[in-house]
């Protein structure tokens, strides 16, 4: 079958009307209120906006600056990274090859990975290549995601060969549990029937088809760029900037960087249906495939926002899907250390919205994205910030209070079985690898051999558990460490777990289970 790209200048025509179009249409109004008061109440240094209306580019904006106290201000050309929204495009590369019939969606994921493993061999001989973009393995949510965040010296190959050791929380198919590393092995299946990595084929495949001229998929690439959104993060209170962190080991699952005036491409190309005009990117029957619900995502419960509850939620190939006001919506959002961001679509309307931020606050894309929606669905003007926010102030409470009633349990004056010696050494997980708990002045650090920023201080809480406080506070993820001794009196094993509710799911920590090993045994 032949191949549905076309990376020649005839594809690029396509899109050169879109760009004059958002360069000569005035910003809305509308959107500049809400954006800089969402800027405002949720701390957002730079906020970029793209609407996409009927294959016009409406709207291709920056907002804010770049980087707090500096005066670069965020533009349409701005990078940002996308995180999670990368998927889409991992799932549109499988697509494109499934046009071509170098793969199926229901092929086994082992007929061209055949070194490929699971924990449980029924789920590593059944798993499709469509199992890989659903969140329906088994694992659960975020398993395995400390492998590559925070960014880890772990390379792709060595990440999807211990992923045979992540034991599943749940059943093969039974339910949706949201997971980063299964991304990863579809990512691999492009090498694997191509002889192209992923990064090169996203590039020529769907960047340089697409016009997406300031796009790109590695950290060195962004920090080589001029025009960059920085991340920041709150520590203890105060919004700083943070470096960019390297997850380019876990590429396919989020490691995309790219803009506003860019993504109005993707979008468009998405709405219609791959058409690009004179040649396509994947069939209008892929897009359908996509587009279709794979597994069911239970429906939550919102006091401050409950008027977005929807009537269906599911996960298709790379996207969520889900209703508002009787439309069919297409999203996904990302998120990264000092990023978040969504992309929306309304295929009815042929609608698509693009909100990328460079702060950690969810409420600013959503009540910028909310209110666009309901101007375009001609539905009664809604203020959207203030119920993100206060549903945001509502997390934030119930988390601290979480925190101080485990304090107001806690024994204070308990003491640790051992002396503070007899607990360092280290320790192994299955998957994850070695964890190095050491004693220096009378007290112990904890350090995460595969990742850098993963290094801190243990304090006591009860009995045998300590406190890992991170010396990088911008992570926000204190975690639980206890010891389980055996009838003699030496360590059996460790568990961790997160002190905060609000801890990122990727910090997997529970999934780890830590035994003593040699001093001399070879580093894992």
């Amino acid at each position: 079958m032949r191949s549905c790209c076309v990376t020649g200048p005839s594809a690029l025509r396509v899109f050169a009307g879109l760009l004059v179009a958002a360069a000569v249409c005035p910003a809305q109004d509308y959107v500049d209120q809400v954006v800089e008061r969402a800027r405002k109440e949720f701390e957002v240094p730079g906020i970029a906006v793209a609407i996409v209306k009927d294959g016009n580019v409406v709207l291709a904006k920056g907002y804010g600056v770049r980087k707090l106290g500096e005066p670069a201000p965020v533009t349409a050309h701005s990078l940002f990274r996308i995180a999670s929204n990368t998927k889409a495009f991992t799932a549109a590369a499988l697509a494109m090859l499934v046009d071509e019939g170098k793969l199926r969606w229901d092929d086994a994921a082992i007929q061209h990975l055949p070194g490929f493993q699971m924990y449980d061999p029924y789920v590593t001989r059944e798993l499709t290549v469509r199992d890989l973009l659903v969140h329906r393995s088994g694992l659960g949510l975020g398993a395995g995601d400390l492998m590559f965040f925070p960014p880890s010296d772990l390379s792709r190959e060595e990440i999807i060969r211990r992923l045979r050791f992540v034991k599943p929380a749940t059943s093969f198919r039974s339910r949706y549990a949201y997971d980063n590393l299964l991304y990863l092995v579809a990512g691999q299946l492009i090498p694997a029937v191509t002889g192209k990595s992923w990064d090169s084929f996203v590039k020529e495949r769907i960047f340089i088809p697409l016009g997406m001229t300031s796009t790109n998929a590695s950290t060195q690439a962004l920090k080589a760029a001029g025009d960059v959104a920085i991340p920041h993060s709150k520590a203890g209170g105060k919004l700083e900037p943070l470096p960019h962190e390297d997850v380019d080991n876990n590429a396919p699952a989020g490691a995309i960087n790219s803009c506003v005036a860019d993504l109005a491409k993707w979008v468009t190309v998405q709405l219609n249906r791959g058409d690009m005009g004179s040649s396509r990117l994947f069939s209008e029957a892929q897009s359908k495939e996509m587009w279709s619900a794979q597994t069911i995502i239970p429906i939550g419960a919102s006091a401050a926002l409950a008027a977005l509850r929807p009537n269906f939620s599911a996960y298709g190939l790379g996207w969520f899907l889900s209703d508002y006001r009787g439309k069919k919506i297409v999203s996904h959002t990302g998120g990264l250390s000092g990023y978040v961001s969504r992309v929306t679509m309304v295929p009815d309307l042929k609608l698509g919205i693009v909100v990328l931020t460079n702060q950690e606050a969810d409420g600013a894309f959503q009540a910028v994205t909310y209110t666009i929606l309901d101007r375009y669905l001609g539905a009664p003007e809604t203020d959207w910030v203030a119920p993100f926010l206060a549903q945001a102030n509502m997390g934030e409470a119930g988390a601290e209070e979480t925190v101080k009633q485990a304090a107001s349990k806690r024994n204070a004056t308990s003491r640790p079985s051992l002396p503070l010696a007899g607990y360092a050494g280290r320790y192994r997980d299955a998957w994850y690898g070695d964890v190095a708990i050491e004693q220096h002045g009378g007290k112990l650090t904890i350090s995460f051999t595969h990742t850098r920023q993963l290094t801190g201080d243990l304090e006591h809480w009860q009995y045998d558990t300590f406190v890992a406080r991170w010396r990088d506070r911008t992570l926000a993820a204190d975690a639980y460490v206890t010891f389980s001794l055996k009838p003699d009196g030496s360590i059996d094993e460790v568990k961790m777990a997160s002190v905060s509710p609000l801890t990122d799911f990727s910090f997997d920590f529970q999934d780890l289970l830590l035994r003593p090993i040699a001093a001399d045994a070879p580093p894992r």
